[in-house]
């Protein structure tokens, strides 16, 4: 005997009753023949295809007079969702879906986004806490970020050579400890109509961390590239420091810019 889940992945293996239910999705209760009216297909075909779905609870219906009105029922898909996809996949598809929405954003805006993902022995609160302390940041970056990392506060990417020179500054747009920090970045020697910004996810899972960093609202192909070598590089040797207590034995970014040479 088939289970109601065997119902559904049949229904489903049809193109033309996906049709169906894509349209149903458009505009829920309609008619047979404003389905057929709106697919080009035959009453009679449509009305097969749709008692397949109605078998598989895809589908439910509502008489109202001598009409038959036809509402999509989303709960079977959504039950394949949670069986097969949740467990399983779900921080790949966040991340798949982050990526998706800066390209669909870049294609908007005109301007290129960067997505960033690391996976840390460690904990969300370690990790917060190596983004927003100065000294520790000093260690793995080579600058000091230093704030209060409140929201709207101001933060200042410092160098560690004394002079106080910071080469990078913006605004905090969001702390969350220990799970999102938001704030923007650009060179204080420059003046911008919109500064780009850096968003870092921070997600437990058992006992390692998914950190997520992205870089929106860059100003072109070259900030592009060279955000694409540095963000690898500081997350590297962040994540060296939190899992082995010390910092790559060479400054990673130092690769690129000898290979530049």
């Amino acid at each position: 005997m088939r289970s109601d889940m065997d119902l559904v992945f049949k229904a489903l293996a049809d193109p033309s009753r996906r049709r169906l239910l894509d349209s149903l999705r458009k505009e829920d209760g309609q008619t047979l023949g404003r389905l057929c009216s709106q697919l080009d297909m035959a009453r009679q075909s449509a009305s097969q295809h749709l008692a397949v779905l109605e078998e598989a609870n895809l589908i439910s219906t509502v008489r109202r007079s001598r009409e038959k009105l036809h509402y999509l029922n989303p709960v079977p898909i959504h039950d394949i969702q949670q069986r097969w996809l949740a467990p399983f996949e779900q921080p790949r598809l966040r991340a798949l879906a982050a990526i998706k929405q800066n390209a669909e954003d870049a294609m908007t805006t005109g301007k290129p986004s960067f997505v960033y993902v690391t996976y840390i022995e460690s904990t969300p609160e370690k990790v917060w806490h190596a983004l927003t302390d100065a000294d520790l940041t000093a260690a793995y970056w080579g600058h000091s970020n230093v704030s209060d990392w409140q929201l709207g506060s101001r933060w200042e990417h410092v160098r560690t050579d004394g002079s106080g020179v910071a080469d990078g500054v913006g605004t905090v747009l969001s702390a969350i400890p220990p799970t999102r920090l938001v704030i923007t970045f650009e060179s204080p020697d420059e003046q911008v109509e919109e500064p780009s910004t850096v968003t870092f996810d921070i997600e437990r899972h058992h006992d390692i961390v998914r950190l997520t960093v992205t870089h929106e609202k860059l100003a072109g192909a070259e900030e592009l590239d060279a955000i694409a070598q540095g963000w690898p590089a500081v997350m590297a040797n962040l994540k060296s420091l939190l899992e082995t207590g010390h910092v790559l034995p060479q400054a990673p970014w130092e690769m690129h810019a000898d290979a530049g040479r």
